[in-house]
């Protein structure tokens, strides 16, 4: 039996958590190392030709950049990022600075108005709008029925009482700060006793095969045992 030798030299094992953290992790380890041989050249025209080669391999890299407006500026940028903004090459495109890329982003208005009724959700205080614009007749008629079912529908999916439609109707009255009037002798289609509303999220079949699977078995021994 062959002996192991003591006092064997180990080589050396440079561990991820001990590396450079990479700023832009999409183009990886080696990219990194090519960005700090660039910044060793001395010859300036030379550190452009090798940066330009190196945005290349950048654009291979990482492809879905041609999505992007501005593109191979991005690409550029990246590749100052990178460097930590200290590359002295001739870009086509102006150097960024840190306190450019670190700025927040423009902040977007956000509504402050208040769901009224959050089981509808804000859409419906739209169409409500929508509809309180519309003069009388058939059509606002029509348009006051859909919104009527499909409010059903929102209140059953949170409450499995059922509801009746003068509640409904008086929902849509006052989410209108009355500027809706429900016409008189209006009336919705029944529910089917086989409706099922159910919450979003909350249908246990949905994304899970085994129990789906079990669940038609089931349905097959059922058929089958009423055939018989």
């Amino acid at each position: 039996m062959e002996m192991i030798e003591e006092n064997v030299a180990v080589p050396d094992r440079e561990y991820n958590t001990e590396r450079e953290k990479l700023r832009m992790p999409e183009y990886g380890r080696n990219v990194l190392k090519m960005v700090h041989r660039i910044k060793a050249i001395e010859d300036r025209d030379a550190r452009t030709r090798q940066a330009r080669a190196v945005v290349k391999v950048m654009e291979i890299l990482n492809p879905q950049v041609h999505m992007e407006e501005n593109w191979e500026q991005k690409l550029w940028d990246h590749l100052f990022i990178m460097a930590d903004f200290d590359l002295d090459v001739d870009a086509p495109y102006p150097v960024p600075v840190p306190e450019q890329l670190a700025s927040a982003p423009m902040a977007i208005p956000l509504k402050k108005k208040p769901v009224k009724a959050t089981h509808y959700g804000r859409n419906i205080e739209s169409i409500i709008d929508l509809i309180a614009s519309e003069p009388d007749g058939e059509l606002k008629t029509a348009m006051i029925r859909q919104l009527a079912i499909y409010m059903r529908q929102q209140y059953l999916i949170w409450n499995k009482d059922s509801v009746a439609d003068q509640t409904i109707f008086q929902d849509i009255e006052k989410l209108s700060d009355y500027r809706i009037k429900v016409p008189e002798g209006l009336s919705l289609t029944k529910i089917s006793s086989d409706s099922n509303f159910s919450r979003p999220g909350l249908n246990l079949d949905f994304g899970n095969p085994s129990r789906k699977q079990g669940n038609q078995r089931k349905n097959f021994q059922r058929k089958n045992n009423q055939k018989r």
